[in-house]
């Protein structure tokens, strides 16, 4: 029951990411359209400040939270469970609205050392600041709910705290539009305010539902462990700060590539021009899909914490190890044909997206990236769960390390935008080994015999695609991609059972086509 439980929440939780992604993906092109390239500009001048206050203050909460409450509901001590939540609501409402008056008060200061280029974006930056007070407090119930592994909740406030935050951007900045586009992009910038109020009011309504449900249940709301305020403070910033530091690294790692690679690119004998090219390929074309075929992989890595968290706590080490193999397990079943497919067909699968074949090659020697960093967000759920949430950062650290050393000799030479691909595959493939690694310190495991015929399943479910699309390429190109990925898709699936990779039980457990296996 308990692996249905987190392989259900991550389902969940796949399911509101790609909503949420459909809804962004449609508020950009008519955000664009409304703006144009002036008006984006204001708003992304603003908008990474949000992100990163946001990065900041409440990107650890929800883990650290989740670790601490799971731990002790599997001690049945719901009195402490309460006393948790509502420090951290006291601590993340204060810090907050700290960081929401910071924003306002130095949105200027920002503009007047130019740090933001275009004073014009000062009242996006203004705009945003109730956004930072709304989201952070946010933080402190989507930990509380996915420490009860509860992911209905979470996946509902983000899909229509996504919806009213589009809504209100493209009407707002319509309605201003007419009276500059600075007034625009600061109403387009506003929609992240009402979004992430109807966010907080929507989990406050299932906070309330369940607060109910967890009286009758627990009964006795006296904590069984007495711990100081203080004491509980300092455990929550010390799971939640690694957390918030590997989140802020994020953005750094693209920061790489923007502030390196373009430069290595003109140093290999390009145009300025097409270094800008290339550049567009890797970055705009090749990785936005990384990101999106890895949110199955995010989710899993979310329900996971908890659940490894409340087997850690009650010390069933055996449970701990069943559960971060069959994540493991999931993680390649789902990313090892997506890199496969989208190394074969990248050529064909770009002409589709992009309307020019011309990305192919960024996005062949990007492919790899799919499986390590898929592997690495897993892995990383299974050891903050464990309660080492600084590893993954430190990790995170080194793979930056290592492809800071080899971008320069990669890129500048003749390998060009493919050896600052192949420098991210390595950044995300050290990163993941090196969690493996410390997973093996502390005993736990995989069956990688189970993980190699996955891989000859993938790699023979790429010669399966190459050569459906080969034969059906005469239909044009839209018709032999399709065609090609979904005879791919059944050859992949018969491949596995073939192989003995997966069985009918382990399917069961799978809460899409559990009813179709009993």
């Amino acid at each position: 029951m308990g692996k249905d439980k987190f392989l259900r929440g991550a389902m969940i939780l796949t399911l509101a990411g790609l909503m949420v992604k459909i809804i962004g993906s449609v508020n950009r092109i008519l955000l664009s359209r409304l703006l144009g390239g002036e008006g984006i500009g204001l708003y992304q001048m603003a908008y990474p400040v949000y992100l990163l206050l946001l990065a900041i203050s409440s990107a650890g909460i929800p883990v650290a939270i989740s670790i601490i409450v799971s731990g002790y509901l599997a001690k049945q001590d719901y009195g402490n469970v309460r006393r948790v939540f509502h420090l951290s609501l006291a601590v993340m409402a204060s810090l907050g609205l700290v960081l929401a008056l910071l924003l306002v008060a130095g949105a200027g200061w920002l503009v007047d050392t130019g740090v933001i280029r275009d004073g014009r974006a000062y009242y996006a930056l203004v705009a945003l600041a109730p956004a930072v007070f709304f989201g952070t407090v946010l933080a402190s119930f989507r930990g509380l709910f996915q420490g009860h592994q509860l992911m209905t909740p979470p996946a509902v406030s983000q899909i229509l705290e996504q919806f009213i935050r589009v809504v209100t951007m493209i009407v707002l900045a319509y309605v201003l539009l007419p009276y500059g586009l600075e007034y625009a992009a600061a109403g387009a910038a506003f929609g992240a305010v009402p979004g992430s109020l109807l966010g907080m009011v929507v989990l406050g309504c299932f906070y309330h539902h369940y607060r109910k449900i967890w009286r009758q249940q627990y009964g006795d709301l006296q904590p069984r462990e007495q711990l100081e305020r203080g004491a509980l403070v300092k455990r929550l910033l010390f799971l939640a700060l690694p957390v918030s530091c590997a989140n802020v690294l994020v953005p750094v790692t693209n920061s790489i590539d923007v502030l390196l690679v373009p430069g290595c690119l003109i140093s290999s004998g390009l145009t300025v021009e097409q270094a800008t090219t290339q550049f567009g390929y890797l970055a705009g074309m090749a990785q936005p899909l990384l990101l999106l075929a890895t949110i199955p992989t995010i989710s899993l890595a979310t329900s996971l914490v908890p659940a490894i968290s409340e087997a850690h706590a009650l010390g069933k080490w055996d449970v701990i190890e069943n559960k971060a193999a069959t994540a493991v397990k999931l993680c390649c079943l789902l990313t090892l044909p997506a890199a496969v497919g989208m190394g074969v067909l990248a050529e064909p699968i770009s002409r589709l997206l992009y309307g020019t074949g011309k990305a192919g090659v960024a996005m062949l020697h990007s492919a790899p990236a799919l499986w390590f960093l898929g592997m690495h967000q897993v892995t990383t759920g299974v050891l903050q769960g464990m309660g080492y949430s600084a590893l993954p950062m430190v990790h995170m650290l080194i793979g930056i390390g290592a492809k800071l050393a080899v971008l320069s000799p990669l890129t500048a030479g003749e390998y060009g935008i493919v050896g600052a691909a192949w420098a991210t595959n390595i950044n995300f493939g050290v990163t993941a080994l090196l969690n493996i690694l410390a997973l093996g310190y502390y005993k736990i495991t995989f069956r990688w015999y189970n993980i190699i015929r996955i891989m000859v399943a993938a790699a023979l479910m790429g010669a399966v695609a190459v050569n459906v699309y080969a034969a059906a390429a005469v239909l044009g190109n839209v018709v032999a991609v399709v065609l090609a990925m979904a005879v791919a898709a059944a050859a992949y699936v018969l491949l596995l059972l073939l192989l003995g990779a997966v069985s009918k039980d382990e399917l069961r457990h799978l809460p899409l086509v559990k009813k179709f296996c009993k």
